[in-house]
């Protein structure tokens, strides 16, 4: 299994801290955000390269960090430098695709949050389910549920429907940037992006694949910290002590 992780984004509304430095590298407590999933992801023994996919102004960064760890991670510049020719979160997947040949089950991530909770859990979920499979959570903040990607569910964990930034949520579960593909799904985004789904959010190829074949939603069991702005990444850093469950 490949895990593929995003990490091509400027964060922007983090400036001055992210103008010349990526967010996932940030650190939260003695390691960076990067370093808290890489290594937990690498205890369920399941990952056989890290594949991350970055922007040009900030991969000789993830080069450097990558010298320094032990797993098989590969940097993939997207060749992008501003925040206006981004190339949007799934034409990024189906590039690192395609300029690795990938072709194997892969875990996306977004390399910008950090969880209480290990995603072995979600790797163990989805190899039970056989299918492509996300996480969910219930959001009872309305407004909040407007710029997510949320699903409505049948009562074994199947996708009937998911949608990203609806005016009008469906539901109130909420769906994190963390993804499972098999492989035969991973060989449609491709497809999906001729189709005409979103390329902006990661979510938004999930929300075209739920149409065309099954997909699952595992519950969140724990906790994810969002580091969106200066503020939020103050408090994280005061209050995240680590994978606790």
């Amino acid at each position: 299994m490949k895990c593929l992780i995003l990490a091509a984004g400027y964060a922007t509304r983090l400036y001055p801290l992210t103008e010349n430095f990526p967010k996932p590298l940030l650190s939260v407590g003695e390691k960076t955000i990067l370093d808290w999933l890489v290594d937990d992801i690498d205890t369920a023994n399941a990952v056989d390269e890290y594949v991350v996919i970055s922007n040009h102004k900030f991969a000789h960064h993830f080069d450097a960090w990558a010298r320094t760890k032990a797993q098989k991670i590969t940097v993939v510049d997207d060749g992008t430098d501003t925040n206006e020719t981004r190339l949007g979160a799934v034409k990024d997947i189906q590039y690192a695709i395609d300029m690795l040949s990938l072709d194997d089950d892969m875990l996306v991530i977004a390399g910008d949050n950090v969880l209480d909770f290990s995603l072995t859990r979600f790797v163990s979920y989805a190899k039970e389910k056989k299918t492509s499979c996300i996480m969910r959570y219930y959001e009872a903040d309305e407004k909040k549920l407007l710029k997510c990607g949320v699903v409505t569910i049948d009562e074994n964990d199947k996708i009937l429907a998911m949608t990203e930034k609806s005016p009008t949520p469906a539901t109130h579960w909420c769906c994190p940037p963390f993804y499972y593909y098999t492989k035969a799904d991973a060989r449609l985004v491709q497809k999906g992006i001729d189709s005409g789904c979103g390329t902006d959010a990661p979510g938004s190829y999930i929300a075209w694949l739920c149409t065309q074949t099954p997909v699952h939603a595992m519950e969140m069991p724990g906790k994810r910290y969002d580091i969106g702005n200066l503020e939020s990444y103050e408090k994280v850093k005061a209050e995240y002590k680590g994978i606790t469950r």
